[in-house]
C-alpha cells in the first residue's frame, strides 16, 4: 500500500515565514506610519538599528577605468557610483585663474520605483544644488589649483554621480562618493603654448588633484515631531519631514 507523505516540517516553516514576510510588506505599504510607530515604540528601527544607528558604509575607488577618477559607495542598500571627467576650458573674465567644479546627481528610474523616466526629478535637482553648495563653499579643491594658464586655460571637473540603488539618504552617500572620486582623480601634466594658444597634455605623466578638505555629511529624519532618526532610509510616512544634512 502506498502512503502519500505530507510536506516536511522545514518546508512548512519556510512557507509560513514567507507568508509572514508578505503580510508585513503589505502592511508596510498600506499603513507606513503605523508600521513605523510600532517599531519606534520599542526604540528600534524596522531594519534593526537603534534610532541613532547608522548603516554600514563601504567605499571602492578607481572602479571606472574610463574616468579620470571614480568611486563606488554603499550606504546600507543605497548605492552611488561617481565618475570625474576633466576637460579644458577658458576661465571666466573676472576669475582668470579659477577652474571649475561641476557636480551633478542623477536619480534614474532604475534605482527606485518612485522615480520615473524622463527629465531630472525635482529631488535630483535640489540635491545637486546642495552638493554644489557644499563642495564649493568647503573649498574641497581650491579652484586656483585647476589653473593651467591664467586667462587662457583651466581645468573643468565634471563630477557626475548616479544612484544605482536608492534606499534613502542619497545626499550623504553621494557626497562621500564625490569626495572619494576627487581624491582618486589624476590629471595629465599640461603646458600652455603661447604661440599657438594651445594646451599640450602628457599621456604618460599624471598627478593627483589638490584636495585640501574632506567634507562629510550626517543626515537625520524627524518622525511625527517626536523621534529623530539618523541615516533615514526610503521608508517614509505622511508625518515625517525631509532629512537635513549637518556638515
Amino acid at each position: 500500500m502506498m502512503v502519500e507523505s505530507g510536506p516536511s516540517t522545514s518546508a512548512a516553516s519556510t512557507s509560513k515565514a514567507d507568508q509572514d514576510a508578505l503580510r508585513a510588506a503589505t502592511f508596510q505599504r498600506l499603513h507606513p506610519k503605523v508600521y513605523l510607530e510600532r517599531f519606534l515604540a520599542e526604540n528600534v528601527r524596522p531594519d534593526g538599528r537603534e534610532l541613532g544607528g547608522w548603516r554600514e558604509v563601504s567605499v571602492n575607488v578607481g572602479s571606472i577605468s574610463t574616468a579620470d577618477g571614480s568611486a563606488l559607495v554603499r550606504l546600507g542598500k543605497t548605492t552611488v557610483v561617481c565618475g570625474v571627467k576633466a576637460e579644458i576650458a577658458e576661465p571666466e573674465l573676472d576669475s582668470p585663474e579659477d577652474g571649475f567644479l561641476v557636480p551633478n546627481l542623477d536619480l534614474p528610474a532604475i534605482c527606485h520605483p518612485r522615480f520615473k523616466p524622463g527629465p531630472p526629478t525635482e529631488e535630483a535637482q535640489v540635491l545637486s544644488d546642495r552638493l554644489n553648495e557644499v563642495l564649493v563653499t568647503s573649498g574641497v579643491i581650491p579652484t586656483k589649483s585647476l589653473c593651467i594658464e591664467a586667462g587662457k586655460a583651466v581645468w573643468v571637473l565634471y563630477v557626475d554621480a548616479t544612484c544605482i540603488n536608492y534606499d534613502g539618504n542619497a545626499f550623504d552617500a553621494t557626497l562621500l562618493a564625490m569626495v572619494a572620486a576627487l581624491k582618486n582623480t589624476r590629471l595629465p601634466k599640461t603646458s600652455f603654448d603661447a604661440e599657438t594658444g594651445r594646451t599640450i597634455c602628457s599621456r604618460k605623466s599624471k598627478s593627483p588633484v589638490h584636495v585640501s578638505r574632506l567634507p562629510a555629511s550626517m543626515s537625520f529624519g524627524i518622525f511625527d515631531n517626536t523621534h529623530v532618526l539618523a541615516d533615514p532610509t526610503s521608508l517614509r510616512s505622511p508625518c515625517s519631514t525631509p532629512h537635513c544634512p549637518s556638515r
